[in-house]
Order: structure tokens, then sequence, then C-alpha cells
């Protein structure tokens, strides 16, 4: 078994979903998370404008996006944190390599911040309610 960590943009949600029931995965756990990778924080203009044209999005046209936290607290220097997010699920490793790429197509635009997906081992599972463990509790 492994576990699949993926952060992703927003608005991608319903579609990552999708994409994941239609697999057979509907079982999921989202979070809302606010991080910053390489861009430290700054996301491109149409990034929070998706209609906004592609041509309008430019190294220099960085806009920062203080925190929630930021925002609601006075911090010597403001703290910059993009929300996204964050997707966790418990797979068969032999289904890993295609739920990945099923989340990589919906998710990957191109542009800086389309996220991160993570595989991990995991040791063991046991579903409380029957006691069951292993691949029968993640089914």
């Amino acid at each position: 078994m492994k576990e699949i960590t993926a952060i992703i943009r927003r608005d991608k949600l319903p579609e990552t979903k999708k994409v994941l029931e239609d697999l057979g995965f509907p079982s999921l756990t989202i979070q809302s998370v606010d991080g910053r990778g390489k861009q430290k924080g700054m996301v491109c203009d149409n990034d929070l404008d998706p209609d906004m044209p592609e041509k309008f999005c430019t190294s220099v046209k960085l806009t920062p996006t203080p925190s929630t936290y930021a925002l609601e607290h006075t911090l010597p220097k403001v703290a910059l944190f993009v929300p996204k997010r964050m997707l966790t699920m418990v797979v068969p490793d032999d289904l890993v390599t295609k739920i990945v790429k099923s989340i990589m197509s919906v998710n990957q635009t191109g542009k800086t911040g389309d996220g991160k997906i993570f595989v991990s081992p995991v040791e063991g599972a046991l579903r409380v309610r029957t006691a069951e463990t292993g691949g029968e509790a993640i089914a």
C-alpha cells in the first residue's frame, strides 16, 4: 500500500475528484492548506483570475499573496502563502502509477504553482468499525 498526497490548485479540486471517482477511488481526505514553493508565495495575476489571458502572465507581473493568518495578525514581515488543497489517499501498490498520472493530467497547467505529489509507503491499515486490516481496510 502507498499513500498519495497531492497538493493542488483550489480550482482543480472538482476535476481531480471526478477523475479519481471515475478510476474507482472516491475515498480521499481533503484539507485546505496554505503554503509556498519556489515562487515564495508570489502568484501570477492570472492565477488569481483564470479568465485573464495568458499573455498577461510574465515573470515580472507577480503579485504577493499574504496568508489568511498574516491578514488577521500583526506580523513584522508579511508571510506570503498560497491557498491550496491537499488530497490524501491510500491505494494498492499496483495502482499508484495510474492514479498519479491521472492527477497529473488534470493539474498540469505548465505554470508555477501547479502543485506537488508525494508517494509514501504505508506499513498497515486498520478499519476501526470492522477491524479489517491491510488491503481490505482501504477498499
